[in-house]
């Protein structure tokens, strides 16, 4: 049997084992499943049209139109190291998405020929160095966490690329030499900076669909308003003034809200669930000094729109039809790999979410032990954080004893992993190459978290 076979084999024996002994009769089971299909319905809404499906088509412009010679002269396990690992680590601050985004670009740079070094900064760093995020956590979380994430996600990055590419350093000698030994891509029937417009024109468009708003949200309810808390527990809201909250999942018929200041029948950071129809109105409130991105975010979707416009021109402008043909090729086989597995990531992250309280995982990540750091980063790690709702969750979880190493081993191994984009690095890395980087993110946050608190309190 192949490796693929078993992958095949051990998730069906998974599913028998679950639909085997799984009681479903149990009200905790039940509501789990729903939350499952609740976040699998939120990402449908949120992140697949204006995050995912733009990424697949940038992946498969990577792997159509850059040339391997290109590519491996950049960011080839032969290319010069200062280069390919600056590039590649601080590709965050420009690409300002969140890891499902970053995935398929990823595979699209490792299957033309980037070095395993290089391939493995870019995935980390991609998602991790958002600066919006980072302010965000600077202005909500403390300075000492902003920088310190930072800080800590380039270092990170440069640090696990050179030691994935030290470890596989056989394994990526074998691929250089495949890749070499291949026929010598076709001359380019464009200019260079033709194909770097086409594929910056798609990489703006994601960045702006993909953009987040840095507001706070202030929302009123209709009188006698019913909540669900996260236990089951119905309540009847009084307040009908605006309240601060903060926005953690929508579907089509309901919210999922955090509270971000008290009021008699809820407290600050108590999350809770609300149908649509209870709300009256929703407003952005927003901080000081991120006007600016608080702007694009209501204009995004003409920005976005305009380097649509200028990539469909160029496609339809530069490249012939076989060309164009080839792209859309590549594009699925991209969404084949892909897509499945990110939906299933979701839906398991959402169910495995429902059985475990906050309130237990406060007392898991409580104080700044090795135990509460490494269960922090081993959460980071499983769980899919859309981009800036890491930071509303941390400050529930820092109101329930959270330590500051701990918050900082979340934030480094957060953005950059989650169940959804290990399941997706595995179809690209196999087994060993995954297992190791996730190790590496999983180690290394732990001890930082370690060594951060100790020293910030």
């Amino acid at each position: 049997m192949t490796r693929k076979d078993w992958g095949i084999l051990a998730a069906l024996v998974i599913v028998f084992l679950l639909a085997y002994f799984l009681n479903f009769s149990s009200p905790r089971i039940q509501n789990a499943v729903m939350e499952a299909f609740l976040m699998l319905q939120w990402y449908a809404r949120n992140h697949t049209l204006a995050c995912v499906v733009p990424a697949m088509f940038i992946a498969g412009g990577i792997a159509t139109f850059l040339s391997k010679e290109g590519v491996l002269r950049h960011l080839g396990p032969q290319a010069n190291k200062i280069e390919a690992y600056a590039v590649a680590s601080v590709a965050g601050t420009v690409l300002a998405v969140c890891s499902c985004s970053v995935l398929p670009m990823f595979a699209g740079i490792y299957r033309v020929g980037a070095g395993l070094g290089p391939a493995a900064a870019f995935l980390y760093s991609g998602p991790a160095i958002n600066v919006m995020a980072i302010f965000l956590t600077a202005r909500v979380l403390g300075w000492d966490l902003g920088i310190a994430r930072v800080v800590g996600a380039v270092v990170f990055a440069v640090v696990i690329g050179l030691l994935m590419a030290w470890i596989f350093r056989k394994e990526e000698t074998e691929r250089v030499k495949a890749f070499m030994a291949l026929p010598q891509s076709s001359p380019p029937k464009r200019k260079l900076w033709q194909n770097a417009a086409f594929l910056g024109a798609m990489i703006l468009f994601l960045v702006f669909s993909d953009w987040s708003d840095p507001s706070r949200t202030r929302v009123e309810f209709n009188p006698d308003t019913q909540v669900t808390l996260m236990d089951g527990s119905v309540r009847s809201l009084k307040t009908t003034g605006p309240i601060s909250v903060a926005v953690l999942q929508e579907t089509t018929t309901a919210y999922r809200l955090q509270m971000e200041e008290s009021i008699p029948e809820l407290s600050k950071g108590m999350k809770f669930n609300v149908d649509k129809k209870y709300i009256r109105s929703m407003t952005q409130d927003t901080p000081s000094g991120y006007e600016f991105a608080a702007w694009v975010y209501r204009n995004r979707w003409y920005f976005a729109g305009l380097f649509l416009l200028l990539t469909v021109i160029m496609a339809f402008s530069w490249f012939e039809k076989a060309e164009l043909g080839a792209w859309l090729g590549e594009t699925w086989s991209f969404a084949k790999q892909i897509i499945p597995l990110l939906f299933l990531g979701v839906f398991v992250t959402g169910f495995v979410g429902a059985l475990l309280p906050e309130k237990l995982v406060g007392a898991l990540v409580g104080g700044d032990s090795f135990r509460a750091n490494f269960v922090a980063s081993v959460i980071g790690a499983a769980w899919y954080f859309a981009t800036l709702t890491e930071i509303p969750i941390l400050e529930a979880l820092i109101g329930l004893g959270m330590g500051k190493g701990p918050a900082l081993a979340l934030l480094l191994a957060g953005p950059a992993l989650s169940l959804p984009s290990i399941a997706v690095i595995y179809s690209v890395w196999g087994f060993k190459k995954t297992a190791t980087f996730v190790v590496l993110v999983v180690i290394m946050s732990t001890v930082v978290g370690m060594i951060f608190g100790a020293f910030f309190v």
